[in-house]
């Protein structure tokens, strides 16, 4: 069944959300997360795209840009290559670490550009990973209200003040925009790691598929037997669902 085509944003701006195969985590330490925004700051001046808003989780990506002198797909190809490239060099493995194909949303008016922005500066807080959205790390809130860095800030604070998109930010919402599936968890991904590298002697996804088959079953038969879930198996090892469902 052939793909439906990508929608065309008139604005060139769009919200993207780029996932780990098999919702496998794709960060598993700090070291991770800065170099994914190094390589989004170093492909910003080759591609002459705009940063408005991002978020890193530790297994999914959200992206708000505005696209300029090339096409969507090339630079998303460019980032996702280039992060990938350095990934499987530093965790010794091979293959795929994104999705195929990322999934995007056109954002052309302004009231829902500042709805996107407020909903991925909120994904550590609905998702339970942090408490403050000022405390996590890894989003684009920060350069609004600190330092800009490479986030093109002026476009949204020409429609709404500092003081304005701080509150706006904060506000308690359900907005509801480019989304992901509901995963159906048990316990915490934190509790899970815990349990993970217990059981397999394993420090991150990428270890545990070098793993043998044969040790491989063996501990995610455990895991399963220890209550975490064959999704969440699946997100924390990067092996396929259908093989963590049999067990």
């Amino acid at each position: 069944m052939p793909r439906a085509a990508r929608r065309k944003s008139e604005s060139g701006i769009y919200h993207i959300i780029l996932r780990g195969i098999n919702k496998q985590v794709i960060f598993e330490d700090e070291e991770d997360f800065s170099k994914f925004l190094e390589t989004l700051k170093n492909y910003k001046a080759i591609s002459e795209y705009k940063i408005f808003a991002y978020c890193l989780m530790s297994n999914h990506i959200h992206l708000l840009l505005k696209v300029e002198k090339e096409d969507l797909d090339l630079i998303m190809k460019r980032i996702a290559g280039s992060y990938v490239y350095w990934y499987n060099w530093k965790y010794k493995r091979k293959g795929h670490l994104f999705q195929d194909r990322f999934k995007s949303e056109p954002v052309d008016d302004d009231a829902y550009f500042l709805t996107v922005i407020r909903y991925i500066h909120q994904n550590p807080i609905k998702a339970g990973v942090s408490k403050f959205i000022d405390r996590y790390k890894y989003s684009s809130y920060n350069n609004y209200v600190e330092t800009p860095e490479f986030v093109d800030t002026d476009f949204c604070l020409s429609m709404i003040d500092l003081e304005q998109f701080i509150q706006f930010n904060k506000e308690y919402n359900d907005d509801v925009c480019l989304e992901l599936e509901a995963d159906d968890y048990r316990m915490t991904d934190e509790e899970a790691r815990t349990i993970i590298k217990k059981v397999s002697k394993c420090n991150t996804a990428a270890e545990f598929q070098l793993l043998s088959i044969d040790k491989r079953n063996k501990f995610i038969k455990i895991l399963r037997e220890q209550g975490l879930s064959i999704r969440q198996i699946s997100r924390l090892t990067g092996i396929s669902f259908n093989i963590v469902r049999k067990f």
